[in-house]
């Protein structure tokens, strides 16, 4: 059997991946040319392959990102003025509309390629323990550590009900039996989800929940912390320099 290599990042303290992932993040939001907003994408494309990150999933998410993002963004040619680049329908194309969606699509690819790569690849407990000690209230990381948790549950117990209503026959049409039909699913997953909600919260005060996570694992910064932090903060200062050249 092949032996595995661990990815580069997983190997990081993850308090280390969470501060890199916001300061990539206001980095890039604050980037004013899109020269520098495009050199973003090459550190974020970086930290995908040290993440270890399928190139096909990746693309795909991107994609549904972009494709909702150029939805968004499809007015601004026609708004900001600026030279016109073509005339169609009575619209002009405007050159600096053109630009600055094109400066948001970019800022917005950079930045989920990130924290695709810094926290996607994290595991829940891992992001709940690195939150907690980063000082985050405690309240706060035990509902994200929750909510995200049962996210999934209730998507899980959707598929499920969904199942079950195609094994009877159901198919979505424009009709008042279907939306009765559909009425009917939302009101069970929410009537589920409470009810589950109760049974789940009797059970972790039973065993001494008191509203904070303990956290068993003790992360300290490594030597690979501190030289990412490094490489990180040159790439930063590179992204600036580029920006306001």
């Amino acid at each position: 059997m092949p032996l595995r290599v661990k990815p580069i990042l997983s190997r990081l303290d993850p308090r280390s991946r969470v501060v890199a992932c916001l300061a990539f993040a206001a980095v890039v939001v604050v980037c004013h040319s899109l020269p520098a907003a495009a050199a973003a994408l090459l550190p974020a494309a970086v930290l995908a392959l040290l993440a270890g990150l399928q190139a096909g999933p990746t693309l795909r998410r991107l994609l549904a990102l972009e494709g909702f993002m150029i939805l968004t963004l499809f007015t601004l040619p026609f708004t900001m003025g600026g030279p016109v680049l073509f005339s169609a329908g009575g619209l002009d194309w405007g050159l600096e509309g053109t630009l600055r969606a094109a400066l948001i699509l970019t800022k917005g690819t950079a930045i989920a390629l990130s924290v695709m790569a810094l926290l996607g690849t994290l595991e829940l407990a891992e992001l709940g323990h690195a939150l907690a000690r980063l000082r985050l209230p405690a309240r706060f990381v035990a509902l994200f550590v929750l909510a995200a948790r049962y996210v999934d549950v209730l998507h899980t117990e959707y598929g499920r009900l969904r199942l079950a209503m195609r094994a009877r026959g159901f198919r979505p049409r424009a009709s008042l039996h279907c939306w009765c039909a559909l009425g009917h699913l939302v009101g069970m997953l929410v009537v589920g989800s409470l009810e589950r909600a109760e049974r789940v919260h009797a059970a972790m005060r039973l065993r001494g929940f008191d509203g904070r996570l303990h956290l068993l694992d003790e992360h300290r910064p490594g030597r690979l912390d501190w030289g990412f932090a490094a490489v990180l903060t040159v790439t930063f200062v590179l992204l600036a320099v580029l920006d306001f050249a």
